[in-house]
């Protein structure tokens, strides 16, 4: 059993734990307000002001215009969350997928199949 100050790891997985919630908070405030139509249309129109709205760091604004989903995650991003704003690029779940295991999208997506047929 973990103490209540204990860290939980899983190896190669970011844990989002209440650190990464308070690290996160910004970039996370932002996806959550692309539920709204006006404000995914005022991000697109000026992407710059629109992070300084929401005063995203300067490692969030970093990952947001690289289109980093991992680079976010480290920055506290939640993909949930980032699920929005990855939908504002063009991207679904099977692109996030595909930069957070490092492969292509073709092979994740055959990763996938693979898995249904027990292979």
């Amino acid at each position: 059993m973990q103490s209540a100050t204990a860290k939980r790891t899983i190896a190669g997985t970011p844990v989002f734990d209440g650190d990464a919630a308070k690290k996160g908070y910004a970039i996370n405030a932002m996806c959550f307000s692309f539920n709204e139509k006006e404000n995914r249309e005022a991000f697109l129109a000026d992407e710059e002001a629109y992070c300084a709205k929401f005063r995203l760091t300067p490692e969030q604004r970093e990952a947001v215009k690289a289109r980093n989903v991992l680079a976010m995650i480290a920055a506290g991003g939640n993909v949930y969350y980032l699920a929005k704003l990855a939908g504002i690029f063009g991207l679904n779940v099977q692109d996030l997928g595909a930069q957070q295991t490092g492969m292509s999208v073709a092979e994740f997506k055959q990763k996938l199949l693979d898995q249904a047929k027990g292979i």
